[in-house]
């Protein structure tokens, strides 16, 4: 008997049930006890053994759903109150405290996007797990972006209601331990990303998660998806969010100006140095420290790097002092650190300091769906900068663009947008306003000259050529070429000397 009840409880709460949660004819007492007892003999509910009950307000206007996510939350031991509405939610939270909030969005003539609202307002500090039946990704990503803690589709499992509980009443914890208290909601700190894919919801619950701690975050993906808009992201949701955001992309510095640039420099340390001036640790004190591009930084600053981090102390380049700091560092990079690593290139040292929380971007062509929306949202960047309308892509151009594989991500997207936008008429944008890649067009080959010139004037003129294709994208040009961005910056640089570059001068 006890394992046919298992069995209709496996069907009702499995994530492959469709539609509504199945039902079971309420246990007394003590068949519940019994039950419950044999449900963990074979497997089925899993106690977390945590020593101090939970309080958890379940919100349903489904009294047998409710019952039901109610069981689950007891079965781990939390103590759990139910309300049938919004309106009795918020009387049964203004009547005693709750440690985490488990409510369904459809709930009549109010919805669990109003009782959101409210716990934030009233308590941001206790989490509010969205449940629903009608689950969809625009939804859940609305539910992350207005605040919510996590989100799931009705049913779960016991697995994951026990995890997500679990994680829940952890983070109630470590923000009350916290002082002062962080009372910053999330909902304003998405501004800049746009996406609804279930990758980036995974991003967007990620990032909201580890916001508030101290950690080092490592931010992983390919150059354009967006790593620095996600760094930002973390910092405005943070307790520093009132101090200050440092960016620096460790390529674009030359290797020996990074130094001092990081750490500071003391007046005549070095040629050049005229004044004291105070390096980007110190800048960014009480703040957040953005690392782009740190698969390029070389093994010595690694070195440096790891201690500074390591210590919390940095030592101006010429000084015998060291000063203290207290940063969070946020890493990125496209490469593939862990090959770094294998290959001694990167310090494996720095590399876990580096990654404590790792958050991978996924590039554009894994998340085609997301290309109509962030176009639309170029679409009026543009429009508003240019005083103008936003204008609108016709239906042959805007199948380019989902075509497309888009090997500089969103930032390409971004550029051929706004290229789309200037050359377009009447606010409407046709395949003739698009780029050659787009159009399945090569770009052509360099030209070779009557004359002979050097090895060197050839590659010039080649770089210029593919700098001139991508509009001037370097990040798009290095990956064309197969060089990095460092070496694409040290070429330039040989040109101007050299005076035969006008374009990056």
């Amino acid at each position: 008997m006890f394992r046919a009840r298992i069995g209709r409880l496996r069907r009702a709460i499995s994530p492959e049930t469709p539609g509504r949660v199945r039902g079971f004819a309420p246990l007394s007492a003590r068949a519940a006890r019994c039950y419950s007892l044999r449900c963990r003999k074979v497997g089925i509910l899993n106690p977390s053994g945590t020593t101090s009950r939970s309080r958890i307000l379940v919100v349903d206007d489904e009294p047998q759903t409710a019952r039901i996510i109610e069981r689950m939350a007891e079965h781990f031991g939390h103590e759990v109150m139910v309300a049938s509405s919004v309106e009795s939610a918020i009387q049964r939270f203004s009547e005693a405290p709750f440690d985490v909030v488990l409510t369904d969005l459809n709930l009549g003539r109010q919805n669990g996007f109003d009782l959101l609202r409210h716990v934030l307002d009233k308590a941001p500090e206790v989490p509010v797990v969205v449940i629903t039946g009608y689950a969809s990704i625009d939804s859940a990503m609305e539910a992350i972006r207005a605040g919510a803690y996590d989100y799931l589709p009705k049913p779960p499992t016991l697995e994951v209601m026990g995890t997500v509980l679990s994680r829940a009443v952890e983070k109630k914890r470590q923000t009350e331990a916290r002082e002062p208290q962080h009372e910053a909601g999330i909902t304003q700190g998405f501004e800049n990303i746009a996406g609804r894919s279930a990758r980036m919801l995974e991003v967007y619950k990620t990032v909201a998660r580890v916001a508030l701690g101290r950690s080092s975050v490592m931010i992983q993906g390919e150059s354009g998806t967006g790593k620095e808009l996600v760094a930002r992201a973390l910092h405005r949701l943070s307790p520093r969010a009132e101090r200050r955001f440092v960016p620096v992309n460790v390529s674009a510095i030359p290797e020996g100006l990074l130094e001092s640039e990081l750490f500071g420099h003391v007046k005549g340390a070095f040629t050049g140095a005229t004044t004291t001036r105070r390096g980007l640790f110190q800048e960014a004190h009480r703040g957040t420290l953005f690392l782009d591009e740190i698969g390029d930084l070389s093994p010595a600053l690694q070195s440096k790097l790891l201690r500074v981090i390591q210590e919390q102390r940095v030592k101006p380049v010429g000084s015998d002092d060291e000063i203290e700091v207290e940063v969070r560092v946020v890493a990125a990079t496209h490469h593939d650190l862990e090959e770094l690593v294998r290959t001694g290139l990167f310090r494996e040292d720095l590399y876990y300091r580096l990654n404590v929380v790792s958050i991978y971007l996924p590039p554009l062509r894994e998340r085609p769906e997301d290309i109509p929306l962030l176009t639309n949202h170029f679409l009026r960047k543009f429009g508003r900068e240019a005083g103008q309308p936003a204008a609108r892509f016709s239906p042959d151009a805007l199948k380019l663009l989902l075509d497309y594989s888009w090997p500089g991500n969103v930032r390409e997207l971004g550029n051929v947008v706004e290229r789309a936008t200037l050359l377009s008429a009447h606010g409407l944008i046709t395949t003739e306003a698009l780029p050659s890649q787009l159009l399945g067009k090569q770009a052509p080959a360099p030209v070779v000259p009557g004359a002979l010139v050097t090895l060197e004037e050839m590659v010039d003129r080649y770089v210029r050529q593919v700098l001139e294709h991508t509009s001037g994208n370097r990040t798009r040009t290095a990956q064309i070429l197969g060089i990095s961005r460092r070496t694409l910056h040290r070429m330039a640089a040989r040109r101007r000397q050299n005076g035969t570059d006008r374009r990056d001068s």
